[in-house]
């Protein structure tokens, strides 16, 4: 299968999906989403593929967050959608009853680290940068980050992240439990299929049930995310998030003015 935004390949029951918008450091669009969702119904619907593997595209970025300008042209009527689509990619990736591994070789901020958050387990190459920066743009994350983030690594340490939309390193990231691995760079792809491997060794009647079962620990995420979604249209549209925006992409400090 061939697709816009990503490359996709299968390997003795592994397939790796790769981000290729390397000239906007893998940023998340539309077309992104649309070819995610057509690469995860052939996932799952191929028993032959045991354990996916989602990385990026060279070695600076795994995926850079939003599209800023997709970002900048939402409305109040389109903002809603814009989360829901994002939330439900990841969605099908957390619950696709088969592991996925976030092989992160960059950058992985805002929807980066959302996708990354999303997947089974993550490995780091030791170059990589974790955050949800979207406070500096009058925003807050939209694609699960309130949600998942504090699961993973606990109510303050998220709370940390989210409201100071710092970046930290991926020995910080394995320090707090966000990642299960760092690795040199070099081996980012042999050590995510190693870890993989490793997995698809075991009973993947008991895989795919321990994946449920742990998932369901989480039995109110779809509330939050809900809400999450609606929070995230509001901050959307605000004189803020314009502003913020605006001055991302004009490299000027944005400011804010409350409204």
């Amino acid at each position: 299968m061939k697709f816009e935004t990503l490359m996709y390949s299968v390997d003795d029951g592994i397939g790796t999906i790769t981000i290729t918008r390397p000239e906007k450091l893998n940023a998340l669009n539309r077309q992104v989403f649309k070819d995610m969702e057509a690469v995860l119904d052939e996932i799952a619907s191929n028993d032959f593929v045991q354990g996916v593997i989602i990385t990026g595209a060279g070695g600076k970025s795994f995926v850079a967050g939003a599209d800023i300008s997709e970002l900048q042209a939402l409305s109040p009527s389109t903002a809603r959608d814009f989360t829901s689509r994002g939330q439900s990619v990841l969605n099908r990736i957390e619950n696709l009853g088969k592991p996925v591994v976030a092989a992160v070789n960059g950058f992985a901020l805002g929807g980066g680290c959302e996708l990354a958050l999303a997947c089974t387990l993550r490995v780091a190459s030791e170059n990589a940068r974790f955050g949800q920066p979207e406070v500096n743009l009058g925003l807050i994350p939209g694609y699960g980050g309130t949600q998942r983030l504090p699961r993973l690594i606990g109510k303050g340490r998220a709370m940390e992240m989210i409201l100071t939309g710092d970046m930290i390193d991926a020995r910080e990231a394995y320090r707090i439990g966000l990642v299960n691995k760092v690795v040199f760079a070099h081996d980012l792809l042999p050590e995510s299929v190693a870890l993989l491997r490793k997995i698809l060794s075991k009973g993947q009647i008991a895989i795919k049930f321990s994946i449920e079962a742990v998932n369901a620990s989480d039995s109110i995420l779809c509330e939050g995310l809900a809400r999450e979604g609606s929070l995230f249209a509001l901050s959307a549209v605000t004189e803020d998030a314009k502003e913020g925006l605006s001055a991302f992409l004009e490299k000027r400090t944005p400011k804010f003015r409350q409204k």
